[in-house]
C-alpha cells in the first residue's frame, strides 16, 4: 500500500459545494505549506500525548492480562479501547523514526488480541466477553488509518496479520450495524468506518453498506437548526413531551460529524455536505470564546468535560476539513486544540480545567481517544484548507438572544457576558433521570475577561457508564445554579422540572429571559405545603448580570437560590459584608451582591469539585427571608 490521502479537498465555491474530488486512489498536488502555527500546536500536543501514553503502558510479560495495556491513573480497570492508540503511535513512529512508538503500537494491539478480541471479529469495551461490542467501530477506524498511512513501518508478516484482523472486525461491523440499532454515534461513525475499511481492503460490500447508511442518516437532523439527533436510547422513534429529539453536542461534534464530513468529502455527497454544513454552523453557536464546547444541556452531558466528551475523539477533523466553507470552523479547531493543551499535564489529557488544582488523576481514555483525530488531521495536512483563528467564533461576537427551537435552549450575549438558559426536556434514558441543565436553569455563564463563571453539572452525579466515568470525589454538590428546598430530607429543585418555559426580550440595551418553573424532587413530584412555583429572571446588561427569583406563594420551608461560582483553588475569596462576596481572578474581580445575606455552603476543603464538567466551584447560597418573596442577585466584573 502506498501512502495516499483518502480525503482530498479543493477550494469550494461558497455553499454550492462543488467538489471536484479526484477520488481515493488519485493524488493531487500538495498545497504549499500552510497553517504552520496550528500544525506545530497539533504535532507537539500529539507527541506529548504519545509520550504520556508510553509512560503508563504496562510492561509485564509474565501477565498477559495487562502486558501492553495502557494503565489508567484514575480507574481500577483497563480500558478495552486503549488499542485505539495504535494509530497515533504508528503515526509518531513514522514521522520521528523512533522505534519506541512501533513497540508501543505492537504491545497495545497484542494486549487487545489477548484480552478483548472476540470470535465474531469484535472488540469489547472491557476484558469481559459479555460487555459492549459497539466500540469496535472506533478501533477499526484507528487500525485502518494506521495501516493505510503508516503500515509500511511494520514487518510484512505483522502488517499482513493486522490487515486480516481489520477484515474480521470490518465484517462484524458490516453484519451488525444498522442505522437505528443504538445511539446514532455508532452507525453514524460506521459510515466513514465501512467506507475506509472497504477501500483499504478493496471490499465493495463494505463500501456499499456505508453508502446505504449515509443515505439513511440524512433524516437524523432536526427540522429547524439541523442538529444531529439520536443520542437517546432508541430515540429515533421517541420524542420528548415538548416534541424534541435527543441531541448531545459532545458526541455530535467530537465523533459523528467527523465521520459524516470525512465520508461526504471523499464521496462528494453534495446533499450530505449541505446538511452537515448547516449542522456544523448550528453546533458552532455553542462553542465558547475559549474553545470550550457548551454541552450543559446535552442528553449525554454526564460525560461533558468542558473541552468535549470523555470518550469521544475530538472535533478537529470535522471543523478543520470544512474551514474552506466557513473560516470560523478553522478557528474552532484551533481554539479547542489550545484548550486541550491547557488541560494536559504530564503527557495526559485531564477531564476538565481544574483536575490538577483539585488533585484529580486523569483517565487515560481521554488521551488515546483524542490523539486519533490529531493524527488524522496531520495525515491529511497537505490537502487541508488554511486553518487559523483569524475569524471570530459566533459566540465571541454575538449580541442579543438566540433561541434554538429544536432544543428549547436560549443563548444570550451582551457586552462581555455569554450565557445559556435551558428548558430542554429530552432525556438520554426515559427510565432513569440523568439530569442535565433544564427547568429554566442557567447552564453556562461566561465573561470574556475572566472566563467561565457558572457551568451545569448533573443534578445528581450518576455513573451512567461505569466503565467510562470516574467516581465523584468527595461530596456531590450540583454546580447548576438553581432554586432548592429540602422537605423531610427530600431535595426539591427546578432542575427536575421538564415542563419549564422561557420567554425572552431585548429592549433598551437589556436582555431578559423569564423562566417559569416548578421545584420538584427526582421523581418529578412538586413540593407541597410550601412555595413550588417560581419565576427566574435573567437580566443581562453590558455592566452586570442580574438574577431575580420570585414567587407569589407562601414559603414555609427554607428555600434558597444556589449560585456556584467556578473558581479554582488559590483564588482569593472575600466576604465583604453579609450581602456581598468577591472573588479575585487573575484577569479581574468578580463581585456577587444580593438583597439578602449570602453564605458559602459548608464544604470540605476550599472548593467543591464536580466531574461534570471537571471544575472547582464556590457554592454561594441566597435564602428567601420571612419578609422577602423575591431574591435579587447581581454579578459584576471589574
Amino acid at each position: 500500500m502506498k501512502r495516499r490521502n483518502f480525503i482530498q479537498l479543493s477550494t469550494l465555491a461558497g455553499l454550492g459545494l462543488t467538489l471536484p474530488l479526484s477520488g481515493i486512489f488519485n493524488s493531487c498536488a500538495a498545497h504549499p505549506e500552510h497553517s504552520l502555527e496550528f500544525r506545530e500546536l497539533t504535532f507537539n500536543l500529539l507527541k506529548d500525548w504519545c509520550d504520556g501514553m508510553l509512560k503508563v503502558q504496562i510492561i509485564n510479560p509474565s501477565n498477559l492480562e495487562e502486558h501492553g495495556a495502557l494503565d489508567c491513573p484514575s480507574c481500577s480497570h483497563i480500558h478495552g479501547r486503549c488499542m485505539d492508540a495504535v494509530y497515533p503511535f504508528l503515526y509518531m513512529a513514522d514521522v520521528t523514526g523512533d522505534k519506541k512508538y512501533i513497540e508501543g503500537a505492537i504491545l497495545v494491539m497484542n494486549w487487545a488480541e489477548n484480552n478483548v478480541s472476540q470470535e465474531d471479529g469484535s472488540w469489547t469495551v472491557i476484558p469481559n466477553p459479555k460487555s459492549w461490542k459497539g466500540i469496535s467501530v472506533f478501533g477499526a477506524i484507528a487500525l485502518a488509518e494506521a495501516l493505510h498511512y503508516h503500515g509500511h513501518v511494520l514487518s510484512e508478516e505483522l502488517r499482513t496479520a493486522w490487515i486480516a484482523r481489520l477484515a474480521s472486525v470490518g465484517q462484524y461491523i458490516y453484519d451488525t450495524f444498522t442505522i437505528d440499532f443504538t445511539n446514532i454515534n455508532y452507525p453514524g461513525t460506521a459510515i466513514y468506518g465501512l467506507n475506509l475499511i472497504g477501500n483499504v481492503l478493496n471490499n465493495e460490500a463494505f463500501i456499499a453498506k456505508s453508502k446505504t447508511l449515509a443515505s439513511e442518516v440524512k433524516v437524523y437532523f432536526t427540522k429547524n437548526e439541523r442538529l444531529l439527533f439520536g443520542e437517546c436510547k432508541k430515540s429515533s422513534s421517541k420524542l420528548s413531551k415538548k416534541g424534541l429529539h435527543g441531541v448531545d453536542l459532545g458526541y455530535n461534534v467530537e465523533e459523528t460529524l467527523n465521520s459524516l464530513v470525512m465520508y461526504a468529502l471523499k464521496e462528494n455527497d453534495e446533499e450530505l455536505l449541505q446538511i452537515v454544513t448547516k449542522s456544523l454552523n448550528s453546533h458552532l453557536e455553542f462553542m465558547l470564546p475559549d474553545g470550550a464546547w457548551d454541552n450543559s444541556w446535552g442528553t449525554r452531558q454526564y460525560k461533558w468535560s468542558y473541552w468535549g466528551s470523555r470518550t469521544c475523539d475530538g472535533s478537529q477533523p470535522a471543523f478543520g476539513m470544512m474551514a474552506h466553507i466557513n473560516p470560523a470552523f478553522g478557528t474552532a479547531a484551533v481554539k479547542n486544540t489550545e484548550l486541550l493543551k491547557q488541560c494536559t499535564a504530564n503527557g495526559l489529557l485531564h477531564g476538565g480545567p481544574h483536575y490538577v488544582s483539585h488533585g484529580i488523576e486523569p483517565c487515560v481514555h481521554h488521551t488515546f481517544a483524542h490523539a486519533k483525530p490529531l493524527a488524522a488531521l496531520l495525515d491529511h495536512w497537505n490537502h487541508l484548507p488554511e486553518i487559523n483563528k483569524n475569524t471570530a467564533l459566533p459566540r465571541t461576537i454575538a449580541d442579543g438572544v438566540k433561541h434554538f427551537e429544536d432544543l428549547d435552549v436560549s443563548l444570550f450575549a451582551r457586552g462581555d457576558w455569554r450565557g445559556t438558559v435551558s428548558a430542554y426536556d429530552a432525556e438520554y434514558h426515559y427510565k432513569y433521570d440523568y439530569r442535565q441543565a433544564t427547568g429554566g436553569a442557567l447552564g453556562v455563564l461566561y465573561h470574556n475577561e475572566v472566563g467561565l463563571l457558572c457551568a451545569a453539572s448533573m443534578a445528581v452525579y450518576h455513573l451512567v457508564e461505569k466503565n467510562n466515568q470516574q467516581p465523584q470525589p468527595g461530596e456531590d454538590i450540583a454546580l447548576t445554579p438553581r432554586i432548592e428546598t429540602f422537605k423531610n430530607d427530600v431535595w426539591y429543585t427546578n432542575l427536575f422540572d421538564l415542563e419549564a418555559s422561557i420567554k425572552s426580550s431585548d429592549t433598551n440595551g437589556k436582555i431578559q429571559l423569564k423562566a417559569n418553573t416548578i421545584i420538584k424532587n427526582e421523581a418529578r413530584e412538586a413540593v407541597s405545603e410550601t412555595a413550588s412555583d417560581f419565576e427566574i429572571d435573567y437580566n443581562c446588561a453590558a455592566e452586570e448580570m442580574k438574577i431575580t427569583v420570585k414567587t407569589d406563594q407562601q414559603i414555609n420551608e427554607a428555600t434558597a437560590f444556589v449560585l456556584p461560582i467556578i473558581s479554582p483553588t488559590g483564588e482569593v475569596v472575600t466576604i465583604v459584608n453579609e450581602n456581598e462576596i468577591s472573588i479575585q481572578k487573575p484577569e479581574g474581580l468578580v463581585t456577587i451582591k444580593a438583597n439578602v445575606p449570602l453564605k458559602i455552603k459548608e464544604i470540605s476543603g476550599e472548593r467543591t469539585f464536580n466531574m461534570v464538567p471537571g471544575v472547582e466551584a464556590i457554592p454561594i447560597e441566597a435564602f428567601f427571608t420571612n419578609d422577602k418573596n423575591e431574591l435579587n442577585i447581581s454579578i459584576q466584573v471589574s
